[in-house]
């Protein structure tokens, strides 16, 4: 069973390879909605204790834990990561690429 799989290389953006309209947007929130997530289980905390410090209803943190990230803007989820002690950092750079990207980092 010698059979030749064949692949594609992924951008590293999962909904630009699936050609998603608005691709970058998408990416950006699941990487943020997915970083409130992570504080949230690594801070322990429970629904409702997450709820009331992002200021939301308990039924928000699990749509956050789901990963249903398009229901909130960019804003609002840099909000949320604001309201778990984190500070944001914007940087404008020039592209490698005709066309700009927009990556989230976090450290």
């Amino acid at each position: 069973m010698n059979e030749k799989i064949k692949f594609e290389k992924s951008s590293g953006n999962v909904f630009r390879d699936l050609d998603l309209p608005d691709a970058e947007e998408l990416f950006v929130k699941a990487t943020l909605g997915f970083e409130v997530f992570q504080i949230i289980e690594e801070q322990k905390l429970t629904q409702t204790e997450a709820a009331d410090i992002l200021g939301v209803k308990q039924p928000e943190i699990s749509r956050l834990k789901n990963g249903n990230f398009n229901h909130y803007s960019v804003a609002r989820l840099m909000t949320f990561l604001n309201r778990l002690n984190r500070d944001i950092e914007i940087r404008i750079i020039p592209s490698k690429d005709r066309q700009g990207q927009q990556r989230v980092v976090a450290v």
